[in-house]
């Protein structure tokens, strides 16, 4: 008989189990988010009634709670739980879990196969998954932080249902972290113990704003922020306290993910939507998310010359002139000619004209690359050239009135088109009038030959 356990009911000889994983669901009830898929009549919540489980892709940013649903739709199904990370996995993980399932099944006992980062996993590995899915060995699950549309194999994606779990909201953030600061206090206040941390409803607003969405992050905050505060001999934790608790209070930013090419477009269309507010935001964003200002330049003086072109030029020399700066200057103090070089660009006439005339002009010469240049546009260097007819009947448009040729031909015969088509904003609008008048001299230059 074995001796009694003397420290059984001593906490400080409990085993430490991590905050997270003590406030990890156990019910559908006990989730937090995604109401979309989880309330009265939602896909998941009909799903896990059905009682008939089904291969699933959970698409959304880190936090959110896709292992926390595929688990629960492990106990839900009564079906082992097998758990591959695409980071740290491979075949021969994939093969285990396979021999793993097959036990399973010789035993009447269903399997859920989760794969965490599936889109970490090549196309060889993601077509590993084909056959068992489809022989029904085990019910696949994935998780991403990825669009699958462009990161899971089509094969794999069509027998998958893919739900968008989404970043958790301010209040729902609100109700975990009064449920994770009552977990941190158990067990406190009483007589010979250490006294309860309270949260200063600032500080809870703050937490939450600095979670962004990640279910996970503020619960690890709450459990460093509150030890840190026993350790101060704090009682209660308000907003400055937390600013400094926190090292970092840094965004959750994925510099190659989904996330920043959805803030890289936010601010784009930002800009070319002429709204200086948004566009400034979406800059300091993702600056503030730890973006690398040169990229952000380089995108900068891209929607100058995509957006603006020469409806305003002055746009070109800002954006130029801002990145110069930034390389002249650094972080952060180059950040605000950069930030300035956006207000600009949000506030400048807008024009897509030159934008959409080189990609005509690009996918035009690409289909009639070889029509020959006419002879009168030729350079003539040699006697045999211009016995040739090199150069012959060349006008030379500084000698015409105003500079112009007027009936003039450059393009090669039978293949004069407009690519350029200037708006009626900034700059282009004179543009637009100076070519309108060149126009009309050619006219007449016809009507006199």
């Amino acid at each position: 008989m074995s001796s009694p356990d003397l420290f059984a009911d001593d906490p400080a000889h409990r085993p430490y189990v991590p905050l997270a994983e003590r406030l990890r669901p156990h019910t559908l009830a006990d989730v937090v988010g995604q109401s979309h898929l989880l309330g009265p009549d939602k896909p998941l919540r009909v799903a896990f009634a059905s009682g008939r489980p089904h291969s699933m892709i959970f698409w959304g940013p880190p936090g959110v709670g896709k292992t926390t649903l595929a688990r629960l739709m492990a106990d839900g199904f009564d079906a082992q739980f097998i758990a591959i990370s695409a980071v740290l996995g491979g075949v021969k993980d994939i093969r285990d879990a396979v021999t793993t399932a097959q036990i399973a099944q010789g035993q009447g006992r269903r399997t859920i196969l989760f794969v965490d980062e599936v889109h970490r996993f090549n196309k060889a590995q993601q077509d590993a998954f084909l056959p068992y899915v489809e022989s029904g060995l085990f019910t696949f699950i994935g998780a991403t932080t990825e669009n699958p549309s462009f990161e899971v194999n089509s094969a794999l994606l069509s027998r998958a249902r893919v739900y968008v779990l989404h970043a958790l909201s301010a209040e729902e953030l609100t109700q975990l972290l009064a449920r994770a600061a009552a977990a941190m206090n158990e067990g406190r206040g009483g007589p010979g113990q250490p006294p309860q941390v309270q949260f200063t409803d600032d500080a809870r607003e703050q937490l939450a704003a600095w979670a962004d969405g990640d279910a996970r992050r503020l619960i690890s905050a709450v459990e460093v922020v509150a030890e840190s505060a026993l350790t101060a001999g704090r009682e209660v934790v308000d907003a400055a306290w937390l600013e400094n608790a926190l090292s970092q209070n840094l965004r959750r930013f994925d510099k190659g993910g989904e996330a920043f090419y959805d803030q890289i477009s936010a601010l784009h269309k930002s800009v070319r939507g002429s709204d200086p507010d948004a566009a400034l935001y979406w800059f300091c964003r993702m600056i503030d998310g730890g973006a690398d200002a040169r990229y952000l330049a380089r995108r900068i003086v891209r929607m100058a010359w995509e957006d603006i072109g020469l409806a305003d030029p002055r746009a070109m020399q800002v954006v130029n002139d801002a990145a110069a700066t930034y390389e002249r200057l650094g972080s952060p103090e180059g950040e605000l000619a950069l930030g300035q070089a956006v207000i600009y660009l949000a506030c400048a006439a807008k024009s897509n004209a030159g934008y959409n005339a080189y990609n005509a002009a690009k996918k035009f010469a690409a289909e009639h690359g070889s029509a020959p240049v006419p002879l009168h546009l030729r350079n003539a260097p040699t006697k045999l050239m211009k016995e040739l007819g090199y150069g012959h009947a060349y006008r030379y448009a500084h000698d015409e009135p105003h500079g112009y040729a007027a009936g003039e031909h450059y393009f090669p015969e039978g293949l004069e088109t407009t690519f350029y088509r200037p708006t009626d904003r900034g700059l282009e609008a004179k543009i637009q009038q100076k070519l309108e008048f060149l126009k009309d001299l050619d006219r007449q230059y016809k009507k006199k030959s």
